[in-house]
């Protein structure tokens, strides 16, 4: 299991590489010395033989049976550390239709027609039932389908001892007494004990947050715990399993994360109790509806027909239908865009979002070092500058105090920059190796003998004080090299020393090797900014969304950081973990209120942060990778996980997952989440429109004694029509050109009271010009059918006019045209045919109990209909011309 090691956590001091901060304890000690020019070592072991034991080894702990780990696997389970969630049955998956308001009404509609005997109708109502909810069942398997294959593509494997043979299997069938092979830059698949490896390094902040790696040493104590989910960052060792999935460490954290459910957004709770009151009010409606039938003699066929039309018109049951298909649309677009939304929901408050609170290492910056400069006694050159003589003798003396083949991101960065430079670290690192003295805690340096060319050389490399102390530097050399350390810290870089010298002979003590150490200069590193982070940082400001940097680094690097970044900030409010420690929530309020910059911070301090920006009302995204993140990215609006160096806990507690780890990844997202709201809003505004004439159809019409206008089928049939209007055309309008230039919207809200009361201006509109046109040919003496095809006729017309005219919003209805929107020609087109294949197929006229309609007819209902609509852009006009 590999996984990139969380450098920006793992501090000991500032302004050294990521690498040699890591090294706080002595390495796995190297095998044998080197013979024909290779070399044998712990850490640099070729993919072929992962894990096996070196050459000439043989193991002497048993292992499984491949029998004996079936049946471990069937009592104990797989080892997943992070239980998937409830998958749905295909039983609840039928069933989970029959909770739809629009469905359980045709299913009752459908129903009554079989009492009484209709067959025709009732068979349409109830095959009716299937396109309405295909479609959200279908989207919703896909979204599933999606989160599996993120699992699928994150499955990890391990390397086991299994039949006498090494194995390779996923990390999943690992069972209790299983027999591991661990290996540098693993991650540690299961709970067990170390049965063989000395001096292993463990990273387990992931469990503890606590920076420091952890020696594991088998030698040093009879016990010695490894944990599921940590990161052996140097050595290799041999572990047997004693616990897996659930029963772990990193399990119990991710189950009880794991069963912990997040309550529904503002948005959808006003939408669930807009439906309850909605349908508590067409209920009462619907009984009297159906009395005021009764009480005039019409019968109960006519009286249930009624009352179902009344609570199929009344019920805007594709609100929550409309909600949920936007959301995973746009879940979809931004999976392809290298964001996962594991819950729905944060699609919408994405769009939301007023503070953005982000991870430095791996987010902002590319999450690996790269040499950015020297410092040799001719003073300080650039990583684009021409290497001299001096800068060559550092590389050389460098690329010396490396490991061959390095795990290690800092002394990969020494080798790809020697190289680039024309040093040949190759040859260099082919010369005989002599013996290496291993990192010392108090002087925080390691260093490694040579003989090469006849000459035995010592190089050392580490913290700058220490290495400056081993070699015995001169004042003036001192205050030189301190001088350049500070400026190149101040620039952000992480910088170490780098000492050499030339031995009399290889029989030397560590103490008199090192006293030929003298300092040849500094090497300074820098974490790359990535890919348009820049441009990502500028669109934040200019849409009002704040932007909160947190990192384990020190407060000069992570200014230096900042200052690059373009990142808006007050240079003497930089706050630190050690300034949260001491403030109470008054205090981290105050800090949150004004400080765009965190330093040296631990990772379960991020949960106060969120806490605190939440309560000054603030929606909050917040990135996180390890399990200590994990309340944090719970507690937040938007919980953000690394998905390439992120944990499972972390992204079970998160609400969306970035594929790439990219700061620029998150405000795309947000931008989509503000479209995917510009568009649902659109959406909600078109279908009050929708609703205003069919309920006042069919509550008006069954008050004059009239024969109802709108029955059970054609409701279905307009919200055939409706549906893929609100649901696809609307969802496709691209986004608006001042879309990142708006302040972040209210959370919660669903339409502004003027687009409420517009929209529900043209529903009545519509609603008296529809219901004009009926009554009137019914006054004429025209035939019940013929008038409600006029008027049917009239209704639809005006739904499409209606649906330009929201689309438009402020501006002008000619500019907008199609828009962009492929999919409006499509749709207008079907729903226009729809209707002609109901006024002029004989056999589905006569379904729906209409008469064909002559050309003037028909020129009459478009002309009516224009007229209940287009009013829109009166005020529009007036307004933009007194603009």
């Amino acid at each position: 299991m590999r996984r990139t090691p969380r450098c920006d956590t793992l501090t000991t001091y500032p302004a050294v590489g990521c690498g040699e901060r890591r090294r706080t304890e002595p390495p796995l000690s190297r095998t044998s010395g080197r013979s024909g020019g290779h070399t044998t070592t712990t850490g640099a072991r070729t993919p072929a033989d992962r894990g096996a034991p070196a050459d000439g080894e043989t193991l002497d702990l048993p292992g499984l049976t491949s029998q004996e780990a079936r049946a471990r696997l069937a009592e104990h389970g797989p080892n997943l550390l992070v239980p998937a969630g409830r998958r749905s049955t295909l039983l609840r998956w039928i069933l989970k239709p029959l909770a739809d308001p629009m469905v359980l009404l045709l299913l009752v509609a459908g129903g009554a027609y079989l009492l009484l005997r209709d067959y025709v109708d009732a068979i349409v109502i109830l095959v009716a039932v299937v396109p309405i909810t295909l479609v959200t069942l279908v989207l919703e398997a896909r979204a599933e389908r999606t989160l599996e294959q993120l699992r699928t593509l994150t499955a990890p494997a391990a390397a086991v001892w299994r039949d006498g043979r090494r194995q390779v299997i996923p990390a999943g069938e690992i069972v209790p007494g299983d027999v591991v092979f661990l290996q540098e830059g693993d991650v540690v698949p299961a709970d067990g004990v170390l049965r063989r490896g000395r001096q292993l390094m463990v990273d387990e902040s992931v469990l503890t947050g606590e920076s420091q790696p952890v020696l594991k040493d088998v030698e040093e104590s009879p016990v010695v715990d490894l944990y599921a989910g940590t990161t052996l960052l140097a050595g290799r060792g041999v572990a047997q399993v004693t616990a897996t999935g659930v029963a772990t460490r990193y399990g119990q954290i991710g189950a009880l994360l794991a069963g912990i459910r997040q309550p529904p957004t503002p948005l959808q709770r006003l939408i669930n109790r807009l439906i309850r009151q909605l349908a508590v009010v067409a209920a009462l409606f619907c009984f009297g509806v159906a009395g005021i039938q009764l009480a005039a003699g019409r019968g109960w066929e006519a009286a249930v027909i009624a009352g179902v039309s009344l609570a199929i018109a009344a019920i805007p049951e594709e609100f929550p239908m409309v909600y949920t298909l936007y959301l995973t649309l746009g879940a979809w677009r931004l999976a392809r865009d290298h964001a996962l939304i594991r819950r729905l929901p944060g699609v919408e408050t994405l769009g939301a979002t007023t503070v953005i609170c982000t991870d430095k290492t791996g987010t902002l910056t590319l999450g690996h070092l790269e040499v950015g400069g020297l410092a040799t006694g001719e003073g300080v050159s650039r990583a684009d500058d021409s290497a001299g003589s001096a800068e060559r003798a550092l590389l050389e003396a460098a690329v010396l105090a490396s490991e061959p083949n390095p795990f290690d991101p800092l002394e990969q960065a020494i080798l790809r920059f020697a190289r680039a430079h024309g040093v040949d670290a190759e040859s260099l690192q082919r010369a005989e190796f002599v013996r290496d003295y291993p990192f010392d805690p108090a002087g925080r340096y390691l260093s490694h003998v040579w003989r090469r060319d006849g000459r035995v050389q010592i190089a050392a490399k580490g913290a700058v004080e220490g290495i400056l102390d081993r070699a015995g530097a001169p004042p003036e050399v001192r205050a030189r090299a301190l001088a350049a350390n500070a400026q190149l810290a101040e620039e952000g870089m992480r910088v170490i020393a780098v000492a050499a010298g030339d031995l009399p002979d290889t029989d030397g003590e560590r103490a008199a090797d090192e006293a030929a150490l003298r300092f040849v200069g500094l090497v300074a590193f820098t974490d790359p900014l990535r890919p348009g982070v820049l441009d990502a940082l500028a669109e934040c400001r200019a849409a009002g969304i704040r932007v909160i940097m947190i990192t384990g680094d020190h407060p000069v690097t992570a200014h230096a950081v900042a200052e690059g970044l373009g990142l808006p900030h007050d240079d003497r409010r930089i706050a630190t973990g050690d300034e949260l420690d001491g403030a109470d929530a008054a205090g981290v309020a105050d800090l949150v209120a004004g400080t765009a910059i965190f330093a040296r911070t631990r990772p379960e301090q991020k949960h106060r942060l969120v806490v605190a920006l939440r309560e000054r009302g603030e929606i909050v995204a917040m990135t996180g990778d390890g399990i200590n993140d994990a309340p944090a990215l719970r507690e937040a609006d938007i919980g953000i996980a690394m998905g390439e160096r992120g944990t499972e806990v972390a992204r079970e507690a998160a609400t969306m997952v970035l594929l790439d780890d990219n700061f620029a990844t998150i405000v795309r997202a947000v931008r989509d989440g503000r479209r995917i709201f510009d568009n649902l809003r659109r959406a909600f505004s078109y279908l009050v429109a929708f609703h205003a004439p069919l309920l006042v159809a069919a509550l008006v019409i069954p008050l004059l004694g009239r024969p109802l206008l709108l029955l059970p089928i054609h409701l279905v049939w307009l919200e055939l029509i409706v549906h893929p209007t609100a649901s696809l055309v609307f969802e496709g309008d691209p986004a608006a050109p001042d879309l990142m230039r708006r302040p972040p919207r209210r959370a919660g809200s669903l339409l502004a009271r003027a687009d409420f009361v517009r929209s529900l201006a043209l529903g009545a509109t519509l609603s008296v010009v529809a219901l004009g046109t009926y009554l009137t040919r019914l006054h004429t003496g025209a035939a019940e059918d013929a008038a409600r095809a006029l008027a049917i006729a009239t209704l639809v017309l005006g739904q499409m006019l209606a649906v330009f005219l929201i689309r438009a919003g402020e501006r002008p209805l000619w500019r907008v045209g199609l828009g962009g929107n492929r999919l409006l020609p499509w749709v207008i087109g079907a729903s226009l045919l729809s209707l002609l294949a109901v006024l002029y197929v004989p056999p589905v006229a006569s379904l729906f109990k209409v008469g064909p309609l002559s050309p003037p007819e028909l020129a009459v209902a478009a002309l009516v209909a224009a007229a209940g609509t287009l009013w829109w852009e009166i005020p529009l006009t007036l307004r933009r011309g007194r603009g």
